[in-house]
């Protein structure tokens, strides 16, 4: 300090005043050194009691939340919201929140010209902190969007709250997944595999259907039942034995038989979701199956849909088991993968059902038209354990799905309502919702002893393996109102689906007769114009071998002939006398000069002639004849007048 003063004395700034600036940043720093350390500690000591919980819209939690928030006052009473006439509520159980405004007069069913009418929904918005009061907590929500979806589908939640450990956060959730599972279980969720991101996507979620429904051949629905249900219940007896915990079933059969209603009725049976793979789905290949499949859940149903139809690159392997298409399927497979960019193989499929990343714990259901189609090595034991058929309607299924259709009313009330005969009495009805509809269809009430005879009736007028169980409960939905007429018209309704299914097939037959006989007359053309071409191309090259041999004449007659004159001239040439040196070198010079013109001429005649015609060919033949004769004239010219001049120098000497 002292140091300070005496440097500054001399520039006539005060020391008073130097003391007291330096005394105020001391103080200052100070000062706001502890507000620093006090904030810190103060946040360090508030964040020890908050607790804060991350929801990813990827998982169940987040449906569970979002579905408990919905059902909250305060979430519905908040300051800043949304408003939309969408659904929102990703888990699709219930659309409703506590905000949503509805009119107050609703027409019956709540339909409107046909449609239901839309509701105004009140949605808190993103990125808005909002305080819900729970078990005597003040909870801090909020939604962040993570992905550019539309309506907030992408939006991932965080709760925060001031307690000294995270029960009250462990309270909340548990509280809302027995929400969520009480509402869901009228309900089986559904998920697609989504082949762009190797992930599995969330579908929506179908009404439940129950087993009573599904008119099956005698025991067989019960045995299925009865083998999933001890499958489930035996993973320690598998994992003692030292066997992969999974089980596959194979249905099989004709189209419209019930294959899939069977699988989604064993679904809400058994309380499990359902994930289905398309097989030929843009973009899938063998990683993108394998990575699809190691992220199955356990405890559900894979299904994969019409296994026959679902390869690029065929459903079986070659006469050597390699796994590799044939020859006659690889060029299909390329045209395929060209335009479904599926690159799907057997060999992936394989490894993908029971390789080592394959999960475990879960059902596989198979559905196939065509099960010859099909590798033994897929349908084996292991990975196809349980094989169903399913075949056309029978006569005891037309009476059982009779009977399904039409309620009646028990013997022994005399009056009962349409709630009543409608009740259910089978136990996989247990879990079904009750009817919602103000006024339920305008259907008479028979007795059971009445709706049997009728279905029985209707059963021995449907022929025994021939029309489709679809079929069967198209023409029912048609008649639902109409049981008795229903049975007095099966018979004409047979006869006409006969009639409709015999002139399918002969279209059928018409336009597969049609279209070999085009594609036969396309093979025909392609073949006349293969022959016509190749005809073009062998005349084409006859025509050039023989002109090649007529040029290769000529030239030879040329050379010939070139050769012949370059004889004669040096011949001429050593004839003349040898005193005249100059003129004749000049002679032989110019003979020389000449005889290369002439040589140049002939070859240059012959290069042309190459390209020409035999007649331009004679023609310039003539023109190097001609020259010849009038160089060789030239040449005894010269030679006469040479002569005298020799005598003279003789004489004079």
């Amino acid at each position: 300090m002292d140091a300070v003063k005496g440097l500054l004395s001399p520039l006539g700034v005060g020391t008073g005043a130097i003391q007291d600036t330096l005394k105020l940043v001391v103080i200052g720093g100070t000062v706001e050194t502890a507000r620093r350390a006090s904030m810190s500690a103060w946040s360090g000591f508030i964040d020890s009691f908050f607790l804060t919980a991350h929801f990813s819209p990827d998982d169940y939690p987040y449906d569970w939340l979002m579905h408990w928030l919905s059902k909250q006052p305060a979430w519905g009473r908040s300051r800043e919201f949304e408003i939309t006439t969408r659904s929102v509520n990703r888990n699709s159980i219930t659309t409703d929140t506590t905000g949503d405004v509805e009119e107050e007069e609703e027409e019956d069913d709540g339909l409107v010209h046909g449609r239901k009418k839309r509701k105004v929904q009140f949605m808190p918005s993103l990125d808005t902190t909002h305080t819900i009061y729970y078990r005597g907590h003040w909870l801090r929500i909020t939604r962040t969007k993570r992905y550019p979806d539309a309506y907030g589908h992408g939006a991932s939640l965080k709760i925060s709250v001031v307690a000294r450990n995270n029960d009250i956060l462990k309270k909340l959730v548990l509280e809302a997944k027995r929400d969520y599972e009480k509402d869901a279980e009228h309900r089986v969720h559904i998920f697609l595999a989504d082949t762009t991101y190797s992930c599995w996507r969330w579908n929506g979620a179908r009404q439940k259907r129950p087993m009573s429904s599904i008119v099956l051949q005698p025991g067989v629905k019960d045995m299925l039942l009865a083998d999933c249900k001890d499958f489930l219940a035996s993973e320690e007896w598998y994992a003692e034995r030292g066997i992969p915990f999974r089980r596959g079933y194979l249905l099989h059969g004709v189209p419209g038989s019930g294959k899939t209603s069977l699988i989604h009725s064993l679904a809400g049976e058994l309380g499990l979701d359902i994930y289905v793979v398309s097989l030929s789905s843009k973009g899938m290949s063998d990683n993108t199956l394998t990575t699809l499949m190691g992220n199955v859940p356990q405890r559900c149903i894979l299904l994969l849909e019409d296994l026959d139809a679902a390869f690029t690159r065929g459903v079986s392997r070659d006469e050597k088991s390699t796994g590799a298409p044939t020859a006659a399927t690889e060029e299909t497979a390329k045209a395929a993968e060209a335009t479904d960019g599926s690159t799907l193989s057997l060999s992936g499929l394989l490894n993908s059902l029971d390789g080592v990343a394959a999960a475990e714990g879960r059902l596989l259901f198979a559905t196939t038209n065509h099960i010859e189609r099909l590798d033994p090595a897929l349908s084996r034991p292991g990975r196809m354990d349980v094989w169903i058929n399913f075949t056309h309607a029978t006569k005891w299924q037309a009476e059982g799905i009779f009977k399904c259709f039409f309620p009646y009313k028990p013997a022994t009330a005399a009056t009962t309502s349409t709630s009543d005969s409608v009740k259910p009495k089978d136990a996989s009805q247990k879990n079904l919702p009750l009817p919602k509809r103000k006024h339920a269809h305008a259907i008479p009430l028979l007795t059971e002893a009445e709706i049997s005879d009728l279905a029985k009736q209707f059963g021995e007028a449907i022929p025994e393996n021939e029309l489709s169980v679809a079929s069967l409960q198209g023409y029912l939905l048609k008649n639902k109102t109409r049981p008795r007429q229903c049975v007095e018209e099966v018979a004409e309704w047979v006869i006409q689906e006969r009639e409709t299914r015999e002139k399918l097939k002969k279209e059928k037959a018409e336009r597969e007769a049609k279209e070999k006989k085009e594609a036969e007359e396309k093979a025909k053309k392609e073949k006349d114009e293969k022959d016509a071409k190749e005809k073009e191309e062998k005349e084409a090259k006859e025509k050039l071998e023989k002109k090649e041999r007529t040029k290769s004449k000529k030239r030879s007659e040329v050379t010939a002939k070139s050769d012949s004159s370059t004889i004669t001239s040096t011949a001429s040439t050593e004839s003349t006398p040898a005193a005249p040196v100059t003129e004749q070198s000049t002679a032989s010079e110019s003979t020389s000069s000449s005889e290369s013109e002439t040589s140049t001429g002939i070859d240059a005649d012959t290069e042309e002639s190459i390209t020409s015609e035999e007649e331009s060919d004679k023609d310039k033949a003539k023109e190097v004849e001609a020259k010849k004769d009038k160089w060789v004239a030239v040449k005894g010219a010269a030679t006469t007048a040479v002569t005298p001049i020799i005598a003279s120098d003789d004489d004079a000497s």
